[in-house]
């Protein structure tokens, strides 16, 4: 399995980058993660917007699904300049009946609902689910191609669930969107801090910290995430590759 990061801002992106956006790959199998703001100029760096496979969404907040209509535009376009395009399944929830159903547009794309009780299959990749703690119905992941094994919390306050959860996987992408001492958890946000404690007592092998704040220094989070988790921790960022 490889990912690379194309979007790892909260909620509106840095200049020139993009909010939440991570490209599984796997068997040849291109699979999207989120879809948030800015992430399809991204995504050409890598491949091409025909050449994705699917796409999962974790919630339908516009940090995480504004490039779905870009997305389904360029699908449209393409599908005039070559034949055989196939209708791109986008997995949502079923919590949000409006964002669920504007992820279908047309032949182009179709929104399809996950169960999150049970497991999606898509490709090589399987994925199971947890509900967070966030302002919006989201949903954690938990994704693997039968060799590797990831997490994505998606948004999220600390809950106790994550931990096993996220048990002994090889990479945690965790969300941090604050310091250690701020209060992430009326608007469902971890803190550097959290992020360190649900990396350690899940005993994961690496920690990426991502939906990263525009305030700060940013590299302060890998040092208060690193108090409590004693293993690697990096912070995300556009182009960020992990595995094979």
């Amino acid at each position: 399995m490889k990912l690379t990061v194309l979007g790892y801002w909260g909620g509106y992106p840095g200049a020139g980058e993009a909010t939440s956006g991570y490209l599984l790959q796997s068997d040849s199998f291109n699979l999207l993660i989120d879809c948030g703001s800015g992430v399809l100029a991204q995504l050409q760096k890598y491949i091409k917007p025909e050449e994705l496979d699917a796409v999962v969404i974790s919630h339908y907040h516009a940090d995480h699904v504004a490039d779905i209509g870009v997305l389904q535009y360029a699908r449209l376009i393409q599908s005039f300049l070559q034949e055989g395009m196939q209708t791109l399944p986008i997995y949502g929830h079923n919590k949000d009946e409006a964002g669920l159903m504007s992820l279908t547009h047309l032949q182009h794309t179709k929104g399809i609902a996950y169960d999150p009780s049970g497991e999606l299959k898509v490709g090589p990749f399987t994925i199971t689910f947890q509900l967070t703690k966030h302002a919006a119905v989201c949903y954690a992941m938990r994704i693997t191609d039968g060799k590797d094994t990831i997490v994505y919390t998606a948004d999220t306050a600390l809950i106790p669930e994550l931990i096993p959860f996220s048990q002994n996987v090889d990479l945690l992408i965790a969300e941090c969107n604050f310091y250690k001492g701020m209060d992430g958890s009326g608007p469902g946000h971890m803190t550097s801090e959290d992020c360190g404690k649900l990396a350690q007592q899940a005993e994961v092998q690496k920690l990426l910290l991502t939906h990263l704040p525009h305030f700060g220094q940013l590299s302060q989070l890998v040092t208060e995430a690193k108090e409590v988790y004693n293993n690697k921790v990096e912070l995300a960022s556009s182009g960020w590759t992990w595995g094979a």
